[in-house]
């Protein structure tokens, strides 16, 4: 009765198109988390780094791969997410544990419980987070740059010589940053500018490259505009906001970490494809953190 009902429940799985709880599927054993990162490594075209933030944060490289989720935050809804679709190894843009070095153990202390109960449920459920950061903004092009110039529309406006400046067609920095916010999905864009500002070259600076290169490229001779993820609001924005009372033609466009990078892990899904055809790869938005009163 036993080998019976096994039988039937497997049909049943079958008649689905899943497996059921515990058995292969066949592609799993073709396909490691480890073989899945050396893949990459094999083809991202530049050296891997001796000092890098990108390996493996939780789980098993050994683990056979049922399906490839790819982000950029890890997030607790990512995680689940990824449960859901039968996807364990996470390919994710940034830290899975609240510090660019994944080193916050400190947060354990006093009974806090969130750290803690992220990693219980990565292990609980067999997942495998890898992170994919330096390397994939090493990239040539840069492969976060590459996907937000797909999303918006700016993939033949790319300086020959400057990747991160964009010669965009001229417009007021009212519209570029409500285009941006529409084309993106940012929930929360702040301006530091003239709204009526003409704009011709911008430089795209994903993400939190720091303060010192925001204004850097804020004050380079032609930019117009500076985009970017974040920034400390004592300094770059600061400096915009003075550039501006000045009467320069500058501004400051701060678009929110994820949305200023999320569209290039959906470029990096795109890429895995190419030469990942196992199991499936899927890009699942880590979304904005952030909600606005009205």
């Amino acid at each position: 009765m036993i080998r019976k009902a096994a039988f039937v429940a497997a049909g049943f799985f079958a008649w689905l198109g899943m497996p059921p709880a515990g058995a292969s599927s066949g592609l799993e054993a073709t396909l490691t988390a480890r073989d899945a990162v050396e893949r990459i490594r094999a083809r991202v075209g530049v050296e891997w780094l001796k000092e890098t933030v990108d390996d493996f944060k939780a789980g098993d490289p050994d683990a056979a791969v049922t399906g490839i989720l790819v982000t950029m935050f890890p997030t607790f809804e990512v995680l689940r997410a990824a449960v859901a679709s039968r996807c364990n190894l996470i390919v994710c843009h940034e830290p899975s544990f609240y510090d660019h070095f994944d080193r916050a153990a400190e947060l354990t202390a006093d009974g806090d419980r969130v750290l803690a109960d992220k990693k219980d449920f990565i292990a609980r459920n067999g997942l495998v987070v890898w992170r994919f950061h330096d390397h994939w903004h090493l990239r040539t092009p840069d492969g976060v740059l590459e996907g937000m110039a797909r999303v918006l529309g700016w993939e033949k406006r790319r300086d020959p010589a400057v990747q991160e400046l964009f010669r965009i067609p001229e417009t007021r920095l009212k519209d570029l940053a409500g285009e941006m916010k529409r084309r993106l999905g940012a929930g929360a864009v702040r301006v530091v500018g003239d709204p009526g500002l003409s704009v011709k070259t911008v430089a795209y600076l994903a993400g939190a490259p720091g303060s010192i290169d925001q204004m850097r490229a804020l004050g380079r001779v032609g930019v117009d505009a500076v985009v970017t993820g974040e920034t400390r609001e004592w300094e770059a924005m600061e400096y915009a906001r003075d550039a501006a009372a000045q009467g320069k033609p500058k501004a400051l466009v701060v678009l929110g970490h994820v949305a200023s990078e999320e569209a290039g892990m959906e470029e990096c899904a795109r890429w895995l494809r190419t030469f990942i055809s196992e199991v499936p790869v899927v890009h699942r938005p880590s979304g904005e953190p952030f909600w606005v009163p009205d």
